[in-house]
């Protein structure tokens, strides 16, 4: 299940929830209880490594780091 982030209606407080991507409905505000809660557009994060040379911050092959190897 992924985790959305919603806003309510009435407190404007702004909280995130595992929400099943068959729910037909928003959740209720945990704060305050109301109801009228809306989707907000957020960020992710992402972790990992690119498999792209020069990526990891130090390319090896040339002393600048700026040169077409290093793709910077």
């Amino acid at each position: 299940m992924p985790i959305y982030e919603y806003k309510c209606g009435k407190c404007n407080g702004v909280f995130e929830m595992l929400v099943s991507s068959t729910a037909s409905r928003a959740p209720a505000c945990p704060e305050c209880g109301h109801k009228r809660t809306e989707k907000v557009f957020s960020v992710f994060a992402s972790h990992g490594t690119s498999s792209r040379a020069g990526s990891a911050g130090s390319c090896g092959s040339c002393s600048s780091g700026a040169c077409s190897t290093c793709r910077r």
